[in-house]
């Protein structure tokens, strides 16, 4: 029994010491880089403090009063800038070229779905995400709160999570599914139906910490698999009416033509993908301030897995309509947020749909502010996005100048996030360095 004892206390203390570390005092550091994007615009020769978890001040040297015992971080050649945000990713999927997406939800167990994300939300922190909204574990439950929290806690290194838990899909839609009628097989998602059942499953996601709510307007049970709508628009408008009064934001996947007119008649936030979007449903989302998260990464990807060669073949159809889509949203005026559906390929890989954002004709400049201010705006992630006084410090460096040569933010140098300096120089400091 004594054993017993010491060995909790133990735990205790290693568990208390762990969050400690992850909590920074009221120390100073000051960054010098050669440039810093604020979120909106490039600053040639500004300067950043950092007090305990917030920025004390951002500017022109001359302005910044440096504490003596403040901790300098010289980033000759480097562009300081604010935490990127992953506006779609799923941390408990890996690429499917991997294994498929019907593999990893009937066979892989939730032990090794979790292990896997833990691993994927370090890498996403090391390659400058310091936030992500995370939409639906496709199978695995609750498990991304429970992620959420441990990272809050200190207790693995990753980024902020805005979690979605479990999506919404409309009975008999989503997969995984069998031919035999009889068989009880795990879903990708939770099934609602009617006004009062979706009503239901959305409180019940809230309740269970859900701070976004996902729901899948149309997905691939038309017939022979076409992509059809799903909810009625007025299944749509309850969920959307329940989301919003607790405070919380609506993403709901959508590709075709009616199920993006249901998502905008209901007043959604953010419409994935919007494959088949068309100039006329692009002018109705500018109107009601309903932004696209284009997930043109995952596109590439899913077309790369089955054969195409990027500059050697004729583009597939598929990515023929995202360059269509994305070309007319852009005209349209709509609010672009950055999130490539990131699982469908490599976590830590984030960046790779920025560089596609500016391949079909975003400028590299809206890129960086999709990555930061408007996802941090259309999110509603208060105090983060900018380098701004009195702002979270979240903040990484990158090699260059991004705004001149987007794929330098794949040249990720230093990753702080809530104050605590998790990389720099390339060197991943572990806990026991960060005392």
């Amino acid at each position: 029994m004594k054993i017993f004892y010491l060995t909790l206390v133990f735990i205790l203390l290693t568990f208390t010491c762990s969050i400690a570390q992850q909590t920074p005092n009221d120390s100073y550091t000051l960054l010098k880089p050669d440039r810093v994007f604020d979120g909106q615009q490039m600053h040639a020769g500004w300067w950043v403090l950092v007090k305990g978890n917030r920025i004390e001040a951002a500017g022109e040297p001359g302005s910044i009063s440096a504490p003596s015992l403040a901790k300098i971080i010289d980033l000759k050649g480097e562009t300081l800038m604010p935490g990127m945000i992953e506006g779609h990713s799923h941390l408990f999927l890996h690429p499917y070229n991997e294994t498929s997406w019907n593999r990893q939800v009937l066979t892989e167990s939730r032990a090794e779905r979790t292990a896997r994300a833990v691993v994927n939300a370090k890498e996403t922190l090391m390659a400058g995400f310091t936030t992500i909204r995370d939409l639906g574990t496709e199978g695995a439950g609750y498990d991304d709160v429970g992620l959420k929290m441990a990272i809050d806690k200190g207790v693995i290194p990753g980024p902020r999570m805005l979690v979605a838990t479990r999506a919404i899909v409309a009975t008999g839609s989503y997969g995984p599914k069998s031919n035999v009628a009889e068989a009880s097989i795990i879903k990708g998602a939770e099934e609602a139906d009617g006004i009062d059942g979706i009503t239901h499953v959305v409180r019940s996601q809230i309740g269970y910490g859900a701070d976004v709510v996902k729901i899948y307007v149309d997905y691939r049970w038309g017939i022979d698999g076409t992509a059809a709508p799903t909810f009625t628009e007025a299944e749509l408008k309850t969920a959307v009416e329940v989301a919003k009064s607790s405070g919380r934001i609506v993403a709901v996947h959508s590709g075709t033509v009616e199920g993006m007119r249901r998502a905008i008649a209901a007043g959604v936030t953010t419409i994935e993908h919007g494959d088949n979007g068309t100039p006329e449903l692009f002018k109705l989302m500018k109107e009601k301030g309903i932004a696209l998260c284009p997930t043109l990464a995952a596109t590439e990807a899913i077309a790369s897995y089955v054969g195409w060669k990027k500059g050697t073949n004729p583009e597939p159809e598929s990515v023929k309509q995202k360059h269509t889509s994305f070309t007319q949203a852009l005209q349209a005026g709509v609010t672009i947020c950055m999130g490539g559906d990131v699982g469908v390929f490599p976590h830590g890989d984030n960046a790779r749909e920025m560089l596609l954002m500016a391949d079909y004709g975003m400028k590299p400049v809206d890129v960086l502010r999709s990555a930061t201010t408007v996802n941090a705006t259309v999110f509603q992630l208060k105090d983060l996005g900018n380098i701004k006084t009195g702002y979270i410090a979240d903040i990484i460096a990158v090699e260059g100048n991004p705004a001149d040569d987007i794929k330098l933010v794949k040249q990720v140098k230093l990753v702080m996030k809530n104050g605590v300096i998790y990389k720099e120089n390339q060197e991943v400091r572990s806990q026991e360095s960060r005392k």
